[in-house]
């Protein structure tokens, strides 16, 4: 049973390595580290070859490695609660890790608690349809005149942990960075019909322990502030409490007030926009390469604070290299 007020830190894993290949601090690293050592699995999201989202099962540090980062898209879940299930019975320790709509969809779908459970959901924005990111990729690959093969939806290695650049890797070893995709995500007019009307856009969660971006670190914690990735952490039940509590040697944290870290998912689900259904009139009429320059941020003026954008980032990591 979760509990009615979540306590809440700021963390950030010691070992840099492994924050700077997270997307944030590192947290879902030193929570699902301790679940593996302990000869447990982890089920979370990864990108399959052809870029689609889906759940995985993972008992090794590598497969769980692909669970980090984000992945603007939903994910399919196939039999994973099924299989996860199966884990659960046979007395294995079980990391189950998604956003709150499927963390609780799982708890719904197991029909009691399990001891040997941790659920971890992320604090979510929404999530689009997929096809708009099938068209996306589609449209790069025909302007780029090649085939994309690696995908990063927020570079932070490259712009830093702040910057909501993406970055699509062609098979000839091109870099194309772009705000597009997330031009389009933020625009919310992609996003589903429930997304607007979640229940889980609020400081409570069905995850024992919920992680994300850490925005407003600024306020909530000025000294852990470095631009390379803080992670938010909910505590919301006694597993949870446990679970992080086993882990604290392995990160620098520090208690947060709620009031101090209240960025918009925590607040409320975002409103339906007043143009949602033209955005889907000129989706179904048009070429993808007007909804890029309509609501991608992709018209002359933006590509050109774009580049100057991607330039300052690239000039002030030099910088930083030198040093």
């Amino acid at each position: 049973m979760n509990w009615t007020e979540p306590k809440v830190y700021a963390v950030k894993h010691k070992n840099e390595e492994t924050r700077a290949a997270s997307q944030s601090g590192g947290a879902f690293t030193a929570l699902s580290d301790k679940v593996l050592k302990e000869g447990g699995v982890i089920y979370g999201c990864v990108l399959t070859e052809d870029f689609w989202a889906v759940h995985i099962r993972a008992e090794d540090f590598q497969t769980r490695n692909l669970m980090r980062g984000s992945k603007y898209i939903q994910s399919k879940m196939a039999d994973t609660y099924k299989r996860a299930q199966q884990d659960l019975k046979s007395g294995r320790k079980v990391l189950f890790s998604g956003t709150s709509c499927q963390v609780a969809g799982f708890r719904k779908f197991l029909g009691r608690e399990y001891e040997n459970l941790l659920c971890v959901d992320i604090i979510c924005h929404g999530v689009p349809s997929p096809l708009i990111w099938k068209e996306y990729i589609e449209w790069q690959e025909k302007k780029r005149k090649g085939t994309v093969s690696a995908v990063d939806f927020r570079n932070k290695l490259n712009f830093g942990w702040k910057s909501h650049i993406e970055t699509l890797t062609m098979e000839d070893g091109r870099k194309i960075n772009s705000r597009i995709f997330a031009t389009l995500f933020y625009g919310h007019n992609a996003l589903r019909p429930s997304c607007y009307a979640c229940p889980f856009k609020s400081t409570m969660h069905p995850g024992d322990i919920t992680i994300g971006d850490y925005w407003g670190i600024e306020k909530a914690a000025p000294e852990f502030e470095d631009n390379q990735g803080i992670s938010i952490l909910l505590v919301n039940s006694t597993v949870g409490e446990r679970a992080f509590e086993a882990v604290k040697e392995y990160v620098y944290w520090k208690p947060t007030k709620i009031e101090d870290s209240m960025q918009e998912p925590l607040k409320a689900p975002c409103p339906r926009p007043a143009k949602r259904d033209l955005f889907w009139k000129d989706f179904s009429e048009k070429d993808f390469r007007y909804i890029v320059g309509k609501y991608g941020g992709n018209g002359f003026k933006s590509r050109v604070k774009r580049r100057l954008s991607v330039v300052k980032h690239g000039i002030l990591k030099r910088i930083s290299d030198r040093k």
